[in-house]
C-alpha cells in the first residue's frame, strides 16, 4: 500500500513524517512528496498544514496541477485522505484568516476566528484538550471518548452539514475538531503530537 504525505512547503512537517513512519513500519510504502505522479498512484493521502489558511492554500496553488490532482483522487477516485490542522480547514469553501481566501470546497463550510469572548479565552488555543466523539468514526476505532489531544489553532472550521462532524472540543464554544465525510477525514488537533492515542488514530487511518 502506498501512503503519500503531501509536502507542499507548508511549514515544518517532520513530526507528521516521524509519527506516520513509526506507524507504517515495514507494512506501508510511505512517500513524502509533491510529485504529482507519485500522489496519483497513492492508495491514501495525508494533507498536513501549518501556518495560516491563506499561506497553506497559496502554497498548494503554487505547485502546478496539485489541487487538480488532489480533487481527482479525493472527489472522483474516492481515495482516503487525512487532513491535519490547516489541512482539515482547507476542506472548506472559504477561510477568513488574513484575508478572504477560497478553500478546496470538499466539505461546504467556512473557517473563522474562534470567538475568544472578549479576551476570556486565550488565542491561539494551545495545548491538551478533551475531545467529545459525536459519531462513530472509522479513525476513532478503540479510542475512548474524552481522550486528550494536542491543539494549536486560532481559527475553527464550521461545516454547513453538521452530520460530517465526528468530534468536538470545548474551548469558548463547541469547536469542530474532527470530521468524516465518505473518504475524507480531518482533525483540527495534531494526532502526531498527541502521544499513543494520536498514533492509534494514524494507525486507524492507515488500516482503512
Amino acid at each position: 500500500m502506498n501512503v503519500t504525505i503531501v509536502d507542499y512547503n507548508s511549514g515544518n512537517i517532520s513530526s507528521v513524517i516521524n509519527s506516520f513512519t513509526e506507524v507504517a513500519k515495514d507494512r506501508v510504502n510511505l512517500e513524502v512528496t509533491s510529485d504529482l505522479k507519485k500522489i496519483k498512484s497513492s492508495d491514501k493521502v495525508v494533507l498536513p498544514g501549518q501556518g495560516s489558511f491563506k499561506s497553506c492554500i497559496d502554497a498548494l496553488n503554487s505547485i502546478n496541477g496539485l489541487t487538480d490532482t488532489l480533487d481527482e483522487l479525493v472527489i472522483n477516485k474516492k481515495k482516503p485522505l487525512f487532513g491535519i490542522c490547516v489541512g482539515l480547514q482547507m476542506f472548506a469553501n472559504v477561510g477568513y484568516e488574513e484575508t478572504e481566501t477560497k478553500g478546496l470546497g470538499w466539505i461546504p463550510g467556512k473557517v473563522s476566528k474562534i470567538d475568544n469572548k472578549n479576551g476570556k479565552y486565550k488565542l491561539p488555543h494551545i495545548g491538551w484538550n478533551q475531545i467529545n466523539i459525536v459519531k462513530d468514526s472509522k479513525i476513532f476505532k478503540n479510542i475512548e471518548n474524552n481522550s486528550h489531544m494536542y491543539f494549536v489553532h486560532s481559527y475553527e472550521f464550521i461545516p454547513e452539514d453538521k452530520n460530517v462532524i465526528s468530534a468536538t472540543t470545548d474551548y469558548s464554544s463547541n469547536i469542530v475538531c474532527s470530521v468524516e465525510k465518505e473518504n475524507i477525514f480531518g482533525t483540527q488537533f495534531h494526532p502526531e503530537k498527541s502521544d499513543k492515542i494520536g498514533l492509534k488514530i494514524i494507525e486507524n487511518f492507515m488500516r482503512l
